[in-house]
């Protein structure tokens, strides 16, 4: 319904009006600009309730306020792609140039959003995200027939331009997340000095996080993905001795509380790993592997153990006997705080040849040790063993390297 609104909405949507103006370029000139006005929980807990106000600027022509269209929601550092369904206010839904509409929209909320999480709200134009939180059960009825504003709806500063940060516009960014550790760790004294590990997983269906319990069990299918690189600093030119590439698809199941504090998850997959290299330096190998995860508490600490078994497959012309070294079992074993030290180690085994390895990472967050504002952990990675990187498989190594990690 295009009116002329009471003084409490005519204030915002004119300054909002304003603002809009140096960008109004990048709009067609029938879909007006949308700004949300309020957002409260659904009546039946399983839905949002958004008020939107529609703004058509004076230079424009009629404008038609959509009955669907696409938002992003941010909560707890992940992103959900979300679509706000309209209720018309009347058959047309027209808004003609320099007024403004008011409109009721829904949206379906997230089934792992738990209550009172702070989120925002953005509908994917350069309007303003939406700060709100909600609550556990609906509130009472307001004064606007039960659509009372909430704690944290403050709308956040609106830009004169269309923000440019590499995020905006990616709406599965928020399938992707931290996997293995991330971390740069130096140990003068070997042709390997420094070692630098990267690594994420990307959840390839489904909403963000939703994996495990109701979830679609196609959910839990990720593509993962680690590098690991050996730096020689010692030399002259300081070149990288070997990277290690190691792409994997793996079927992630969380843990599943099996009560008296024990927990059990996993996940199962196949991993191609390689050097890149050609001729006799060039390594790789494929393999199939499974390893369930369990976890209990020991007091205050977090224990998990995971047993991991592991089946060679394809091609091992580059490195036919890495199995005698490398063996077909490990063991992940760690112990920890969420908040203060942390030890984390994996091996491998062949009881047949006698040969394996360990690797071992210590972490502990940096404010506590300072008074500072740098997110990094304090970092030690040691390793024993044959074969630390795909080009020294069949090499017995001892390292010790201290250095900085961002995820451990």
């Amino acid at each position: 319904m295009t009116t002329s609104v009471s003084a409490r909405l005519l204030r915002p949507a004119i300054g909002a009006m304003l603002l809009a103006m140096p960008v109004q370029a990048a709009w067609a000139a029938e879909e007006p600009r949308l700004l949300v006005d309020s957002i409260a929980m659904g009546g039946d807990g399983s839905t949002v309730a958004v008020r939107v106000v529609a703004i058509n600027p004076a230079d424009g022509a009629a404008a038609q306020i959509p009955a669907e269209f696409g938002a992003i929601l941010t909560a707890a550092e992940q992103q959900y792609r979300v679509r706000l369904s309209c209720t018309p206010k009347d058959a047309t839904n027209i808004v003609e140039p320099g007024r403004f509409a008011v409109v009721d929209c829904t949206f379906a909320r997230p089934r792992q959003l738990a209550a009172e999480t702070a989120m925002q709200l953005a509908l994917g134009t350069p309007s303003p995200a939406y700060a709100f939180s909600l609550p556990a059960v609906p509130e009472a009825p307001g004064e606007d027939g039960g659509r009372s504003r909430l704690a944290l709806g403050l709308p956040l500063a609106d830009s004169e331009v269309p923000s440019a940060e590499p995020e905006r516009g990616n709406a599965f960014l928020g399938n992707l997340s931290a996997y293995q550790p991330i971390y740069a760790a130096y140990g003068p004294g070997t042709n390997s000095d420094a070692r630098l590990q990267i690594g994420f997983k990307y959840q390839l269906f489904g909403d963000a996080g939703d994996v495990g319990g109701d979830a679609p069990i196609v959910n839990g299918i990720h593509f993962g993905y680690t590098q690991r690189l050996f730096w020689d600093l010692g030399s002259e030119s300081s070149p990288f001795r070997n990277i290690d590439f190691m792409p994997e698809l793996f079927y992630l199941q969380p843990a599943v509380d099996l009560g008296d504090g024990i927990a059990l998850g996993g996940q199962l997959g196949v991993r191609h790993e390689s050097n890149g290299r050609d001729g006799l330096q060039s390594r790789s190998a494929n393999t199939v592997y499974v390893q369930p995860v369990g976890t209990f508490q020991a007091g205050d600490y977090t224990v998990s153990v995971g047993p991991r078994v592991f089946l060679y497959v394809g091609d091992l012309e580059d490195n036919p006997d890495i199995r005698r070294y490398r063996g077909s079992t490990g063991l992940f074993l760690e112990v920890g705080q969420d908040d203060g030290l942390r030890l984390t180690t994996q091996s491998r085994f062949n009881f047949s040849s006698g040969k394996g390895a360990i690797d071992g990472e210590l972490s502990y967050p940096l404010d506590r040790i300072v008074d500072t504002d740098l997110n990094l952990y304090v970092f030690g990675q040691g390793f024993a063993g044959y074969g630390e990187n795909l080009l020294d498989y069949d090499r017995w190594t001892t390292r010790l390297r201290v250095g900085f990690a961002i995820v451990r």
